[in-house]
């Protein structure tokens, strides 16, 4: 799936930001939504298809935490829309 793909669902974006602040399981992900543990698992498993998450086993657990390199596709694709604002900008101070 791809990155933008991904973060076009709400919840999504919240367990982002959730694992901006520290790697976690998906149980403690779960406890902090309103949705079920296999629904945050699923969540999960999409962001980690558009490789801007990452999992490692810590005992028995998953722990998942956000994979800064996924995130280049996004930038990269916001960063085209400023490329172009700023070129409309300086023709217009040309003239």
């Amino acid at each position: 799936m791809n990155a933008l793909d991904a973060l076009g669902n709400p919840i999504r974006r919240e367990i982002l930001i959730e694992l901006r602040r520290t790697p976690m399981p998906v149980g403690t992900l779960a406890d902090r939504f309103a949705v079920s543990r296999p629904a945050i698992s699923r969540h999960l498993r999409v962001l980690q298809d558009a490789g801007l998450v990452v999992s490692s086993e810590r005992g028995a657990q998953n722990i998942y935490a956000i994979r800064v390199q996924g995130f280049r596709s996004v930038r990269e694709f916001i960063d085209s829309f400023w490329d172009v604002a700023l070129s409309r900008l300086e023709e217009l101070a040309k003239k």
